[in-house]
């Protein structure tokens, strides 16, 4: 089957970068498994640099730039961890960065790309905005554009956190990865289908924003309209290469409720101890949602961050738990 990226992408992408990223942990907890019938395993990027996976395709993308490229300075635009993640590899390597962010971006992201060093330019929340601020920085300043997920070399990168997680713990059943623009489930659905071909990869999804439920089961690209979800990483939309290989490579699209992605982070920090943001809870509220189906299956879950405004915390004494 001939995709975009190919498991090669990701062997070498992981030789490149191997020594910037961290190796983040592989975590279990008795009493969620028993919550959810099945013996789950929990990839870690939370505890990434930039606190999120996307630190991985950030590297990749840019140590294959060209010398004259990275002179020109580099840009994206992204809610949050993309540009964080982005900043930060930039910084490391001297680059000039330029993150075009939304007005309603959560203030941690934003504080954090700016502590990078990265210039900051708001627009409006959309995706056609994001596009043509990005499109007037560009040819204000000739940085080159590394898109969040529709790019192969970013999809490769972010590829390696499921190559570390199969590694570790061996044979799995299923893969959760969360879905927004697809870079990290294309390049799971990629490592896995290549080194345990009997496991199932599902993306999991915000039913307030589920672009990417509507095309894979539509066959066409359905841009996301007016997202309204916690999980403010997973408001974008599929992408066309992304698309292309999470219909061949995904088994389906797993949707979940608001209050679904509430529980599924305050377990993770009551159970796990760690700080999960609402997008990398997902997969989890996924797992919790659709317990039956797993039941009694070795589950691989990909909680892709930790970045959490804690002003804006979606529990406390209150809280739906």
């Amino acid at each position: 089957m001939k995709l975009p990226v190919q498991f090669g992408d990701v062997l070498g992408a992981y030789e490149r970068i191997k020594d910037r990223i961290r190796k983040t942990p592989v975590l279990t907890s008795r009493s969620l498994n028993e919550l959810t019938g099945s013996q789950l395993f929990f990839k870690c990027e939370n505890f990434q640099r930039a606190g999120a996976f996307k630190y991985r395709g950030a590297n990749n993308a840019l140590l294959l730039l060209t010398r004259e490229e990275m002179q020109r300075g580099v840009l994206t635009h992204s809610s949050g961890n993309h540009a964080a993640a982005l900043a930060l590899a930039s910084r490391r390597l001297g680059i000039r960065a330029f993150i075009v962010m939304p007005r309603n971006a959560p203030a941690i992201k934003k504080q954090a790309v700016l502590d990078f060093g990265a210039e900051v330019v708001e627009c409006e929340p959309t995706l056609e905005a994001r596009e043509k601020t990005a499109a007037a920085v560009q040819e204000k300043t000739g940085a080159v554009f590394i898109h969040p997920y529709n790019n192969r070399q970013v999809i490769a990168g972010q590829g390696t956190a499921a190559l570390e997680l199969l590694r570790e713990v061996g044979e799995l059943d299923a893969v959760f990865a969360p879905v927004g623009g697809g870079g990290l489930l294309s390049g799971t659905a990629v490592v896995t289908r290549y080194l345990n071909p009997g496991a199932e990869v599902f993306g999991c999804e915000p039913a307030n924003a589920d672009d990417a439920y509507r095309s894979f089961h539509a066959g066409k690209l359905i841009p996301v309209r007016n997202p309204d979800t916690i999980a403010d990483g997973l408001r974008t939309s599929l992408a066309p290469i992304t698309f292309e290989m999470i219909r061949k490579l995904v088994s389906d699209i797993l949707l979940v409720s608001e209050e679904d992605i509430v529980i599924a982070m305050r377990l993770l920090w009551e159970r796990l101890k760690i700080v999960v943001e609402p997008s990398g809870a997902v997969p989890f509220a996924a797992a919790l949602r659709h317990k039956e189906k797993f039941r009694k299956k070795r589950v691989g879950i990909i909680l892709s961050g930790g970045n959490v405004d804690l002003e804006k915390m979606p529990f406390g004494r209150e809280g739906s738990g």
